[in-house]
């Protein structure tokens, strides 16, 4: 095998997922029958990893210092709702009504791996806050060990700096058959259950 094409199955590995095989069939294809493509790729991999760097605000991708989000005059400053990640940010933009800002932690606290909160950007989080204008801290973060633990310490910090914080709520999902719920799913949704009102 040629140097530049290992160096180039090498690349492809540091996406996740991508394994020595995956990656060697991507490789193939590219050289077989998609010059063209990987041309376009490499290009818009270049200038991505060149031109796109995080929103001073909430620490999103963004190719200018402060995103469109943070930038908008139309969303409610009250409301801000820490997510892990940017695909967590922009699956609840799509899928709800929520109109206030956002944080993006770029992961979670998982001293295992040396994520603590200097590298969440916990500073920012705490200096927004106490700016003033946020009255309730949205915590979205995924239902993990990891999670749940950093939505524990997002709560703390929000409290100091009188925020009210809130979680949404973790269950059972619509249309769902109980049968079906994961063991772990079922407990957590029975133990947080709620009160039937009259509508």
């Amino acid at each position: 095998m040629s140097a530049l094409l290992e160096q180039l199955i090498d690349a492809l590995r540091v996406l996740p997922g991508v394994g020595q095989k995956s990656a060697q069939r991507m490789a193939y294809h590219v050289l077989e029958r998609g010059r063209d493509g990987g041309a376009r790729l490499a290009a818009a991999l270049a200038e991505a990893v060149e031109k796109i760097g995080h929103c001073a605000r909430c620490r999103d991708f963004s190719e200018t210092p402060v995103c469109a989000t943070c930038a908008s005059a139309s969303r409610d400053a009250q409301a801000l709702c820490a997510v892990e990640t940017p695909a967590d940010r922009l699956a609840i933009e799509q899928a709800t009504g929520y109109r206030g800002f956002y944080f993006v932690l770029q992961g979670r606290l998982s001293p295992l791996d040396g994520i603590g909160p200097r590298e969440l950007g916990l500073d920012l989080l705490a200096a927004r806050l106490a700016e003033g204008e946020v009255r309730e801290l949205i915590i979205a973060t995924n239902p993990t060990v990891e999670g749940e633990a950093t939505a524990h310490y997002l709560a703390q910090i929000a409290r100091q700096h009188g925020v009210r914080p809130s979680r949404p709520a973790h269950g059972l999902p619509l249309g769902g058959e109980l049968e079906f719920v994961d063991r772990g799913t079922l407990s957590h949704a029975f133990g947080s259950r709620s009160e039937i009102g009259d509508s």
